[in-house]
């Protein structure tokens, strides 16, 4: 059986690379590989913490800073990610060859792969990030081109930056499964002690500025609801998240800051998922908003302008009058009609089909 190796800083976990990752490790298995998982932490066959992110410096500094990793320290970190993928027919690379989030890592990466078949799938490269705006290594090259390298981002607007920037990629979008199981609200609403009648607003995110914490707030306010916030504080947000929180609870609102028992569960136990993040690479919870057929606020980052076109009706972060409308008398064909745009073009079997129509195109097939 051929084998496939997904490799990335962290498999496994909540975040969003993760569950993407998961997606497609299941769409390989039904292809015919056998797979292997690589990475520098979380839940993997073979965890190499020199992949990990912050094992370097961030950014450009993990090549150039004081502590910077030594081309001996790179040279080593390729030796161990060859061992590791020695009998791989294929080698996914989870947005590591993107973010510089530890560039010497990908360097090694890219080195080890170099003229074997190699699909860099990426969520948010480096030139989407203000603070990596300085960053010229990523996305790798080849030192001598093969043909045998495969780009693979998660939207129209990154394809055409790959494009911009002289790489030829391939657009496919993240996979939802719209058969899941819907989770359980009594006990779970139950659990986090919210009452019958209770207007619950959940914020399924990592903490991170990114992630818009004082609108989805301010938002909550206004609506005169609980605001639920899942995630962690993550990059340095610990202290600001706290605050705000404080602040919030301070002037009278129900802040819930605490992780769901499952994602079905999260979305059964609330009534409107906000997300009005300033930017996403792709931006999860409002597809899975409608798969669990709650409504969404979403704001106006830039995929979701693209999400947006695919016929989804989300509530606008600028203007809530409409949402209260439907909170005090809902429309159902909304959540219908939200459900019908994933199955048409957001559904596991649509990324499952992309990603076979790659594999067979690069001849890469079991």
């Amino acid at each position: 059986m051929s084998t496939c190796a997904v490799l990335s800083f962290r498999l496994g976990g909540t975040d969003g690379v993760s569950i993407v990752a998961d997606t497609w490790i299941n769409a390989l298995h039904r292809a015919g590989f056998e797979v292997r998982t690589v990475a520098g932490e979380g839940n993997a066959d073979i965890l190499l913490p020199d992949l990990a992110i912050g094992r370097w410096p961030d950014g450009s500094s993990g090549l150039h800073g004081p502590e910077a990793a030594t081309e001996a320290d790179i040279a080593q970190l390729c030796e161990l990610v060859s061992a590791a993928l020695v009998d791989c027919d294929l080698v996914v690379v989870e947005n590591l060859g993107s973010i510089p989030m530890n560039l010497p890592a990908a360097i090694a990466v890219a080195r080890a792969r170099e003229g074997q078949p190699t699909i860099w799938h990426h969520h948010d490269p480096a030139w989407q990030r203000d603070r990596y705006a300085g960053v010229i290594e990523l996305p790798p090259r080849e030192a001598v081109p093969s043909g045998q390298w495969r780009h693979v981002a998660i939207n129209e607007l990154t394809r055409q930056q790959f494009l911009d920037r002289g790489f030829a990629a391939t657009t496919i979008h993240n996979g939802f499964d719209v058969h899941a199981e819907l989770g359980d609200r009594e006990s779970e609403r139950r659990r986090l002690g919210f009452g019958a009648e209770e207007l619950v607003l959940v914020h399924p995110v990592r903490a991170i500025e990114r992630k818009n914490v004082p609108l989805a707030i301010d938002i909550a306010q206004q609506l005169g609801a609980t605001y639920w916030i899942t995630g962690p504080a993550e990059e340095g947000y610990t202290d600001t998240l706290q605050s705000l929180l404080e602040s919030a609870r301070s002037a009278g609102l129900n802040v819930v800051h605490e992780p769901s028992t499952s994602l079905a569960d999260m979305y059964a136990a609330s009534d409107v998922v906000v997300f009005p993040s300033t930017w996403e690479g792709f931006g999860n919870p409002p597809i899975d908003a409608a798969i669990h057929r709650r409504p969404a606020i979403v704001g106006h980052y830039r995929i979701a302008e693209e999400l947006r076109a695919l016929g989804f009706m989300w509530f606008d972060t600028d203007n809530l009058d409409a949402l209260k409308t439907w909170i005090s008398a809902p429309d159902e064909s909304l959540l219908d009609h939200n459900f019908e745009v994933v199955s048409s073009f957001l559904s596991l079997e649509v990324m499952h089909s992309a990603l076979r129509n790659l594999l067979d195109e690069a001849g890469w097939l079991p």
